[in-house]
């Protein structure tokens, strides 16, 4: 079936992704003595000046052709068709039947995903940081550099997470020593020293790729859940309060919480209030209506925040990736398509209208009675693993408009 390779997917982003791992079916004692590294940190060795000059220190950059899992572009799934009215049938999973609680499994035959016309968009060059890979019970506090395991994983995230900026021109997503997933679930010192570590491997790439892109192509920074947090980083440190600013169309970091309150202030861009918006940031948390999100919560709020003080109990940002607006809500039919990847692992498809989504007076987003996806659906109705994938076509328009209204107020 095709839900097969979500299964597989979810199940290892649900395990081992920063964030998710405190929602999963062990207790919060048990998932800590399980992946929070137990020996000592030990100080990672600054990379070369010129590290990220060799093409093997990225999973995504120009050049690599065919190998790029960012580049990928699925097919779109088309509805049943009865065959006595060619009509689509009850069953189909699009925006014409009702969904309540739809199987992805089954949908028709595809038809060819909508590749980008390099005459008909505007070019633009994304930078994208990887969500945690690097998945070892009572290893060491950061990732190794060519881990084959870890850089499998990545490739394997990338392929979903990050091809939805496809329509770029150039896309870039660095390796770098991941902080372990335990990191984010302890406040032992060497978490945040691991994370630190993993964010100068960022910071140093981020250079790299600007030194490398053309001085007046726009700039649209991504990440999710650990690549969130570094981006969101990244904006501070490197681009706030620089020229570089004026270049940054969006920022895209879904998969992290960001307090309204504590640290959405101390951001040089504001959440996005439209679609089309430009120098604004998107960020979101997927649940279903009747999720509960209190264990994650209960880490985030006692975590400080950018100002430094705790985060509290008040709302985070939420924008929703179907309208591009915070605080907004629409209904399924408004969903472009959502990635549905086939059992091999090698392909997927796009199932249009299948899921709403609406930001809750907490700023959680809320997908109402979503599909079946399997396993990988975390305790609580928590839908992190999905966050991109749930609404990877509208993501994808998302971008080019935002990029297209840059474009145009500096023509």
């Amino acid at each position: 079936m095709a839900r097969k390779f979500l299964y597989i997917v979810a199940v290892i982003i649900a395990v081992f992704i920063a964030g998710a791992i405190a929602l999963s079916i062990w207790s919060r004692e048990a998932t800590q003595i399980a992946f929070v590294p137990r020996g000592e940190f030990v100080q990672q060795e600054p990379l070369a000046s010129n590290a990220y000059q060799d093409p093997e220190m990225w999973y995504s950059r120009p050049g690599i052709g065919t190998n790029d899992p960012a580049r990928y572009q699925p097919a779109i799934a088309q509805p049943p068709v009865d065959p006595a009215t060619r009509a689509p049938s009850p069953d189909a999973p699009a925006a014409e039947r009702s969904l309540d609680q739809p199987d992805l499994s089954d949908v028709g035959p595809s038809v060819a995903g909508e590749p980008a016309d390099a005459q008909a968009l505007p070019s633009f060059a994304v930078f994208f940081v990887p969500p945690t890979s690097y998945i070892q019970a009572g290893g060491d506090w950061n990732a190794v550099l060519d881990d084959p395991t870890t850089d499998s994983r990545a490739r394997t995230f990338l392929k979903g997470l990050a091809s939805p900026f496809n329509r770029a021109d150039e896309i870039w997503a660095p390796k770098y020593r991941q902080a372990a997933a335990g990191a984010f679930l302890t406040d032992k010192p060497e978490a945040q020293q691991a994370i630190d570590a993993a964010y100068a491997d960022v910071a140093q790439a981020f250079r790299y790729f600007v030194e490398s892109v053309d001085p007046g192509k726009p700039i649209v920074l991504a990440g999710h859940s650990q690549g969130a947090a570094h981006v969101l980083r990244l904006l501070r440190d490197e681009v706030g309060g620089t020229a570089l600013a004026d270049r940054v169309v969006a920022v895209y970091a879904p998969g992290w919480p960001i307090s309204v309150e504590h640290d959405l202030p101390a951001l040089p861009f504001p959440a996005c209030a439209a679609s089309g918006q430009t120098g604004c940031v998107l960020s979101w948390s997927s649940f279903a209506d009747e999720g509960d999100a209190s264990l994650i919560m209960e880490r985030y709020r006692a975590t400080p925040g950018y100002d430094g003080a705790p985060r509290g109990d008040g709302p985070i940002v939420c924008v929703n990736p179907l309208t591009g607006g915070a605080g907004a809500q629409a209904p399924a039919s408004a969903n472009l398509g959502t990635l549905v990847p086939d059992e091999g692992l090698a392909s997927g498809e796009l199932v249009q209208g299948a899921v709403p989504a609406r930001c809750g007076v907490g700023g959680l987003l809320y997908i109402g009675d979503p599909p079946t996806l399997g396993e990988g659906v975390l305790p609580g109705g928590n839908y992190h693993v999905y966050d991109i994938p749930l609404f990877w076509k509208n993501l994808q328009e998302d971008v080019v408009e935002r990029v297209r209204a840059w474009t145009t107020t500096r023509s």
